[in-house]
């Protein structure tokens, strides 16, 4: 389950000088009062064990959801955005973190963790949600994050798990796997 709704929409046009802050206050940020669907709510009640990453917005969506998650790993947190400087070009914040993110997927990744680096996370973060899966036998829920949880995703599929469903929209989605 990815965390709720961000607050870049309808921001300021900044400059990239300005986005290595920006990112940082993103990280630190809460979701507010986002209510989460009734698709999301049904997901956590069925979930045996709930991992997250420790990012406030994640933490926040927990709280939204009124669950208290079981383990709390950096492994969950999202994958770091590189910051390139670009003089006099502005825009929104939400079109920089998109050329940051294609840059990122390229391979350019400056001083943040580089995709091979992620991928590594996003196996380890997938043997602690697989393992955890297996020992309780059932349902396991992430409260995460937009790029590495589809790193997870990638991992959980490359080990046989299938995407069963989808549940919710937007920052609220949540993708249901199990191992057939």
């Amino acid at each position: 389950m990815r965390h709720g709704k961000p607050s870049f929409t309808g921001a300021r046009k900044v400059a990239t000088r300005e986005m290595a802050s920006w990112i940082q206050q993103y990280d630190l940020s809460c979701i507010g009062s986002d209510q989460p669907p009734e698709a999301s709510r049904v997901l956590v009640h069925r979930a045996l064990m709930v991992f997250s990453s420790p990012l406030p917005r994640a933490m926040s969506s927990a709280r939204n959801l009124n669950v208290e998650p079981e383990i709390i790993d950096n492994v969950f947190r999202e994958a770091e955005l590189p910051v390139y400087l670009i003089p006099v070009v502005k825009l929104s914040p939400f079109s920089w973190v998109i050329f940051f993110r294609l840059m990122w997927l390229c391979g350019m990744s400056q001083k943040a963790e580089s995709l091979a680096m992620a991928k590594r996370r996003a196996r380890q973060a997938t043997g602690m949600l697989v393992e955890h899966a297996r020992e309780n036998t059932g349902p396991v829920l992430l409260i995460g994050h937009g790029i590495m949880n589809r790193l997870i995703a990638n991992e959980l599929i490359s080990l046989g798990w299938k995407k069963r469903t989808r549940a919710g929209k937007g920052y609220w989605e949540a993708g249901v796997y199990a191992f057939l």
